[in-house]
Formats: structure tokens, C-alpha cells, sequence
């Protein structure tokens, strides 16, 4: 459940958010009250009184965040607004995607709470969004002007550069002109925005937003990473498998990525499935349940695979149970199917044996993944309708 106040120089609560101006500023934040006032304070100088602005912090913390918020938001010139997300789902991309959807502005600049994006650099954001036309600037470390100074420590360093030319080489269409997709400092026209489209998975919105709602015209400017005012980095390596998660999630997104994804994993269910025949064959079991049996951990190791990887943004539609049985019961389905395939590609298209069962291999594959996608993950209209219904239901109360 959230909560949401408004701060026109105060804070107090109210059901809606401030009037339309330039810019809205958002903020996710997770435990950051010692930088609150700091950054406020900085916006403060920061922000032109000719560019009207107003503040949206989602909070997702569990400190007193929201409370150091309203108190600071009294010296504010601009309005103030926090909503606080008892849910934090997504993360703070999820923050993000929240503030997004809540913001009135023709302009969202989305920065960090830490102090470390400087926000002397919204006015320029904003007019060189307008100057180029576009729907998209990139405040980038990795152009000429900028710097990623305030990263601490040469491990943070290898691990930033590394995760930018992984995303750059995923999806070298999707990020052309973009050289540093994992910033978390942009301004994105309101317009541009597909919000309902996006769903994020840790803290790297911006990557999201240019892989599944990319504006046709992007722009950059530079930008020195500052140092953390206050508290500690979150980045942690649970955050790392989440990013990689989210990418490989983000790059399955196609069907011929996803059928692509399908067969590797498949591939890699050999391993499993050979060492289990392997262990029960040498325990002298008859080689046809032994083969019976080693199959299964081959299932099931595909199955926690393409259920992580491929299709981790469909697992809501049906219970684990539900998905469970039915992959098992299509892919066992697969080893029956195959050898009266065999036979018939034999016997009436004159095959021979070699031919026939590379012929069926791949005829039960694709068969598998189509099945796959529409039996196990693929929800029904109607039930997909009801659920959308559901949740506007409860926004709108």
C-alpha cells in the first residue's frame, strides 16, 4: 500500500499530486535520509527559478526517509512529493517506473538520492532535450566531460565497465548513441514514455527503458560522477544477479531470442541427464528406467533454467506446481513423439536412419518450444484481462 504527500513549501497529506510544471524530478530512495537535505538543498541552488520544477521521491525504505523528507521540504521553493511504497516490487526500477507513471511534467529528470548525480545538470538535461528534439537525454560518464570519479575503488570501476560493454554488446541496436546505459541520470520526455510496458528488475531502469521503450531520438551530455555524500553503496552482489537476471530476461524478450535461449538450455540438460544414467546404471539398474529416471533431472534442470532466464516475467500467470507439471509432462511427451516421427520419415520420406532422427530432433524441438510458450506461460485473455481489471480496480480506490 502507498502513501503519498504533497509539499507545496510544506508537507501535508493529499490524494493528488502537484500542478504541471517543466520538470519533475524523481527520486527513488532506499534508507537515504542523511542525504535528503543535501540534495534539496542542491536542487535548490541548482534549478533556475524560470524552469518551474517539482520533486518526487519514491521511498521504499525503511528508516525515517519520509519523515526527514517533510522536514526538509519546508525550506523548499518547488513542490515536494513523497510516496512511499510499503511493496517495493521491482526495485528501485520499480521506484522509478512508479514516479514515471505519477509524474505531471512534460520533462522527468530520474536521478539518485545519493548525491552523487549533481543536480546543477537538470536545467542543461532539459534544454538540450529541446534544443536536439529528442525524447531521451543520457547524462553519460563515458563521453568527452565526463568522468566516473566518485566510483569507489577499482572493483566498482572493472564491474561498471564491464556491465556497460556486456548491455552494448546484447543489444548493439537498442543502445546505439548510448555510451553509458547503466547511468541512472537521464531526462525523458513524458510523452516518450510506455510506462505500462516496462518491467524492471533492480536498480538499471534506464537500460529497461531503452531496450522495451526506446524513444526514436536520444541524445547525451556529459556528467562527472560524484562522490556519496552520506551512508553506503547499494550495490551488492545480490544486485549483480538481479542485473544479469534482468539481462537475460531483457535479451529473451523476442521470439527468436527466446527459441534460441530454449535450445542452449536444452543442450545443457545432456549434463544432468548423462551423469544420472551414468549413476544408475552403475548401481545396476536396467539401462531403459535408469534411461527413464536420468531424463528427469534433465527436466527439471531445464526447467529451473528456462523458468529463471527465459521466462521469469510469465511465471506469475499459473501456481510453480502448474508450470512444473506441464513442462514435465510436454517434455516427456517429446521421447514418444520422436520415435514414431523417426519411423515415419523413414518409411514414407525414404530417409535414412541418420537423417530421419536429426529431422525429428528438430521437429519435436520446435514442437516443444511452441508448446512450451503457449501451454505453460502464455496466460488466457480473459484471465490476463481479469487481472489487469483487478489491479486498476485498486488503484483507482
Amino acid at each position: 500500500m502507498s502513501q503519498e504527500y504533497t509539499v507545496p513549501g510544506e508537507v501535508v497529506e493529499t490524494a493528488g499530486i502537484p500542478e504541471p510544471g517543466a520538470v519533475t524530478i524523481v527520486v527513488p530512495t532506499f534508507n537515504e535520509s542523511a542525504n535528503v537535505r543535501q540534495l534539496l538543498r542542491q536542487i535548490t541552488e541548482a534549478v533556475p527559478a524560470r524552469l518551474p520544477c517539482e520533486v518526487l521521491f519514491v521511498d521504499d525504505s525503511t528508516d525515517d526517509t519520509p519523515q526527514v523528507i517533510e522536514k526538509a521540504a519546508q525550506d523548499c521553493p518547488f513542490p515536494v512529493t513523497v510516496l512511499h511504497r510499503e511493496e517495493p516490487a521491482g526495485g528501485l526500477g520499480g521506484a522509478v517506473v512508479e514516479g514515471l507513471k505519477a509524474a505531471t511534467s512534460d520533462w522527468i529528470v530520474v536521478m539518485d538520492g545519493d548525491c552523487q548525480h549533481p543536480p546543477s545538470l537538470v536545467p542543461d538535461l532539459v534544454a538540450t532535450g529541446e534544443r536536439a528534439g529528442a525524447g531521451l537525454v543520457v547524462a553519460s560518464r563515458y563521453i568527452k566531460g565526463g568522468s566516473r570519479a566518485g566510483l569507489a575503488g577499482s572493483y566498482r570501476v572493472a564491474v561498471s565497465r564491464g556491465a556497460t560493454w556486456l548491455t552494448k554488446a546484447l543489444f548493439p541496436r537498442r543502445l546505439h548513441g548510448i555510451s553509458d546505459p547503466m547511468s541512472g541520470f537521464f531526462a525523458i520526455r513524458r510523452s516518450a514514455v510506455t510506462a505500462d510496458v516496462l518491467q524492471p528488475l533492480g536498480y538499471k531502469i534506464l537500460l529497461e527503458l531503452a531496450v522495451r521503450s526506446r524513444p526514436r531520438t536520444v541524445t547525451e551530455v556529459p556528467f562527472v560522477f560524484q562522490d556519496r555524500f552520506a551512508g553506503e553503496s547499494k550495490s551488492t552482489a545480490q544486485e549483480g544477479m538481479r542485473f544479469l537476471r534482468h539481462l537475460a530476461g531483457l535479451r529473451a524478450a523476442s521470439p527468436v531470442a527466446r527459441m534460441v535461449g530454449f535450445g542452449l538450455i536444452g543442450l545443457t540438460g545432456f549434463v544432468p541427464n548423462l551423469l544420472g544414467l551414468w549413476a544408475l546404471t552403475a548401481l545396476h539398474m536396467h539401462y531403459v528406467p535408469a534411461e527413464v529416471l536420468a531424463n528427469q533431472l534433465g527436466v527439471a534442470w531445464n526447467f529451473v533454467l528456462i523458468e529463471h532466464l527465459l521466462f521469469r516475467e510469465r511465471r506469475r500467470h499459473r501456481r510453480w506446481w502448474d508450470r512444473a507439471g506441464r513442462f514435465a509432462l510436454l517434455a516427456n511427451a517429446d521421447l514418444v513423439l520422436r520415435i514414431p516421427l523417426i519411423a515415419l520419415f523413414v518409411h514414407q520420406l525414404h530417409l535414412g536412419v541418420l537423417s530421419a532422427t536429426a529431422l525429428a530432433l528438430v521437429t519435436t524441438f520446435v514442437l516443444r518450444f511452441v508448446a512450451t510458450e503457449a501451454l505453460v506461460y502464455l496466460p488466457r485473455r480473459a484471465r490476463e484481462e481479469s487481472v489487469r481489471g483487478g489491479r486498476t480496480a485498486r488503484r483507482a480506490v
